[in-house]
């Protein structure tokens, strides 16, 4: 029989107050992640020039960007290193004075309210740009694996509260956690980049970082992105592994990867809202394009409606101050 009546879904959105009341998916600031690029040098404060508001800062600089961000109540940061020097296997990854470990102590000498998390990685420190040692002009996935576990330790000795391996060799979340274990730190969590696709949406990264590959590139170790089973495959090993949050980078064109993760996992989900994504969004903006505000709240409430617990994205300093006066 036919229906006698069509459906009013309008009732539930007729005000701005019906709407919040219906509302099913928040975005918070408690679910931000800022990545901060420290640097060797000093009264350094350089603005990456494809990434309009992201700075690379030195540690002389780096007490008054935590405190920005304990002002705006963004409750992690995400710490790369860009270290003056470079060697064929990136030894100032695991130095235990390396830039970043350096700054972890400085930051946890000012406060113990803010979530440091260390990515763990050697693309920055080695002079060819990739992320393990070179053998015949490709990563040698064995040998890389235990200056990933030597750069995680020195992390978490200096006091890193969560290690972020973002290298996709097979088998670093298994190798790391047992070199965080048997170095005494089997309460540090690992958050791993377990679902990392070789994607375009990096390039303004790797201005930030001073990362980019000197040959080749990084497609026999980071993902296809026309690959998902892939993706499904990946994030189960890292779990059986004992990874503790899984990484889905990027996120905009993942999201399908975002949702079918968090169906299948019931840990934290993490979306990187990289910078490829951001640098979009500002130069629109720049050029009166678009309405960022807008643009963003949308496009990372999105992030969290597809699966997304925690986002890392470089729009957090400003998504806090739009949430405040929301």
């Amino acid at each position: 029989m036919a229906k006698t009546q069509f459906d009013r879904h309008r009732r539930l959105r007729n005000s701005s107050v019906m709407r919040r009341f219906v509302r099913e998916t928040d975005l918070k600031v408690d679910d931000l992640v800022y990545p901060l690029f420290v640097v060797e040098g000093e009264n350094i404060k350089n603005e990456v020039s494809s990434m309009p508001g992201v700075f690379q800062v030195s540690l002389d600089h780096l007490d008054e960007e935590v405190e920005e961000l304990l002002s705006l109540g963004i409750p992690s940061i995400l710490l790369f290193g860009v270290p003056k020097e470079k060697d064929e296997v990136g030894s100032g990854a695991y130095d235990p004075n390396g830039i970043v470990q350096l700054a972890i102590r400085q930051i946890k000498q000012k406060t113990d309210q803010l979530l440091v998390i260390a990515d763990t990685c050697l693309c920055e420190y080695t002079s060819h740009g990739h992320c393990g040692v070179i053998e015949n002009q490709d990563v040698d996935n064995d040998k890389s694996l235990p200056l990933h576990v030597k750069t995680a330790v020195t992390q978490a000795e200096a006091g890193a509260d969560i290690i972020a391996p973002s290298n996709m060799m097979d088998g670093f979340v298994a190798e790391i956690r047992k070199g965080l274990d048997e170095s005494g730190f089997k309460h540090i969590p690992i958050m791993s980049y377990a679902v990392k696709y070789a994607s375009a949406f990096y390039g303004p990264f790797r201005d930030a970082a001073e990362s980019t590959p000197q040959f080749g590139d990084r497609k026999t170790y980071q993902m296809d992105p026309a690959n998902r089973l892939e993706a499904m495959r990946e994030a189960a090993s890292d779990i059986e592994e004992g990874a503790d949050f899984l990484i889905v980078k990027p996120a905009l064109s993942y999201m399908d990867i975002i949702r079918e993760v968090k169906n299948q996992h019931p840990v934290p989900v993490v979306a990187y809202n990289v910078s490829g994504e951001y640098s979009m969004v500002k130069a629109a903006s720049l050029k009166g394009w678009i309405d960022e505000q807008a643009i963003v709240l949308e496009k990372l409430t999105s992030m969290k409606r597809a699966g997304a617990d925690i986002i890392i994205t470089y729009f957090a300093k400003d998504v806090a101050k739009w949430l405040q006066n929301k």
